[in-house]
């Protein structure tokens, strides 16, 4: 951007009404980046930045555009400039305010991720991100009042303390997570209040406003403390995803020490006590399921076309047309209403969804469950499925270890998955992952490529592409597996507002 004749010599000081004040920044910075106002001749000043500044109190008043004049700036940088408000850093708004003049001058800029500026913008994306996540991880709510009265009448008071601004921006979590209560979050950065209908935000607090503890925390670290998993323990990564500066406030960190102190031999008897897999039963179900075959035995082909979920559910029990049927437990079929708008298609089922003939109830189906009720999506509304209907894994000592699914695999199985589809007819489709992908698509693609896209399927469907919950799994740097897990997030944040819009 180069300065104009007129506003060369003028400093123009803007004050923001609030620390989060997007849309004042917005008007501000589009009425002087209209009138060619550079980078160097600004300062905005939020509430917490005023009292410090040389230049609070002075200011030019805003020049008045030409209107023959105008711009266009990618929707990226808009949505990735509002996200970044909520950061901490004293000159947020001073630097996006450089990055829209360098925008101007550069239209292609949001597109080199080696730049500094793009890189630092990035940075501060996934910083709020982090942020807002341990924010529902560890926000604890300690019960205030009267001990005995009814959770909709007692009030709950939590302290949290957060790096950024993000209070009012995740209050909708909190909102839908605790919808029934009466409650407060008290941080350093502001406050919010729900009385069961109506949402209020508030000034920062101290910590000595929160209660320090209640009589319900003992049973909580009872709770905590029975459902620590030894065999899992991790603590550079335990530390790494719940940092210290977090326990202060957690009734269960005190536990901890004593139980990462004990946590090998706990370990060693829960690995001695395992059972054997398959179970005991494994042939009887698939004995049984096998008897009631609406197909011959030795008939390799699809059944009729059915005209409902539960007739199909029967004949997909009976399946023979591929291999994987030998060795798995049973067929593991869809679950969800059969007038369901919105279906989500996985892999394949894993040990635990071959022995109880449901899909989604292992590790990836907890933290898919988890991740639909963050973004606001009703779980039991959704039809939820799998691309390939049996589990193919891999003997290994007392544990059966997945394998993807071949080609030929995803095939064969595409049949059923079609017939489901057509049976519940809905808006959107969700494929989580590269195999369900290559079944509702026909072909094999990258899906951290075509991630958050909406595609259209053979058959004409909106398909929109995430990954599996698995892979969020897999991830072994903690700071990385937070970062994905923020962004499945706001990929199932989207699938909600899409299904809305």
């Amino acid at each position: 951007m180069t300065e104009d004749a007129g506003t060369a010599s003028e400093y123009f000081t803007i004050s923001l009404k609030t620390e989060t004040d997007f849309e004042g920044w917005r008007k501000a910075a589009r009425a002087l980046a209209m009138s060619g106002v550079p980078a160097s001749s600004v300062t905005f000043l939020t509430p917490s930045s005023s009292s410090q500044s040389l230049f609070a109190g002075a200011s030019e008043p805003l020049p008045n555009a030409s209107g023959d004049i105008t711009f266009d700036i990618a929707k990226s940088f808009v949505q990735k400039a509002q996200t970044a408000t909520h950061h901490s850093d004293a000159d947020r708004y001073d630097f996006l305010y450089h990055l829209l003049c360098r925008l101007l001058a550069e239209p292609n800029l949001m597109k080199i991720a080696s730049d500094p500026d793009i890189r630092r913008l990035e940075a501060m994306g996934k910083s709020i991100r982090r942020d807002a996540h341990k924010m529902h991880a560890f926000v604890r709510f300690r019960k205030t009042g009267d001990m005995d009265a009814r959770d909709d009448e007692a009030h709950y008071v939590a302290w949290f303390e957060p790096d950024h601004f993000i209070v009012e921006r995740e209050a909708g979590f909190f909102t839908r997570r605790f919808a029934q209560m009466n409650w407060s979050i008290l941080t350093p950065k502001g406050s919010i209040h729900w009385d069961r209908e109506t949402l209020t935000a508030g000034p920062p607090a101290r910590r000595s406003d929160a209660p320090s503890d209640d009589a319900t925390e003992e049973l909580w670290r009872t709770y905590f403390s029975n459902i620590f998993n030894p065999a899992r323990l991790k603590v550079k990564a335990m530390q790494s995803e719940m940092p210290k500066k977090y326990w202060k406030n957690m009734p269960e960190a005190a536990l901890i020490p004593d139980m990462i102190a004990g946590a090998e031999n706990r370990a060693k008897a829960m690995v001695a006590a395992m059972p054997s897999t398959p179970p005991p039963t494994h042939a009887a179900i698939r004995d049984r399921h096998w008897r009631s075959a609406h197909m011959a035995e030795t008939d390799n082909a699809p059944p009729p076309p059915a005209n409902d979920l539960a007739t199909l559910r029967k004949q997909a029990e009976a399946c023979r047309l591929c291999p994987l049927h030998e060795p798995a437990t049973q067929t593991v079929f869809g679950e969800g209403p059969a007038d369901a708008r919105l279906v989500f298609v996985g892999e394949q089922p894993g040990d635990k969804e071959d022995i109880a003939g449901q899909p989604f109830i292992g590790p990836a189906g907890q933290l898919f469950d988890s991740t639909l009720e963050e973004a606001g999506i009703d779980r039991s509304s959704v039809y939820v499925t799998n691309a390939v209907k049996h589990f193919k894994f891999q003997p290994r000592g007392k544990f059966r270890l997945h394998q993807k699914p071949n080609g030929d695999e995803v095939q064969t199985c595409r049949w059923w998955l079609g017939q489901e589809l057509q049976l519940i007819d809905p808006e959107l489709t969700v494929a989580l992952g590269a195999t369900a992908a290559q079944s509702l698509l026909g072909r094999s693609m990258a899906v951290t490529k075509e991630r958050g896209q909406i595609l259209e399927s053979e058959g004409g469907r909106q398909v929109f592409i995430t990954v599996h919950p698995s892979f969020l799994l897999r991830i072994p740097d903690e700071r990385h597996k937070a970062d994905e897990r923020a962004r499945f997030r706001d990929d199932m944040i989207a699938v909600r507002e899409l299904m809305a819009a």
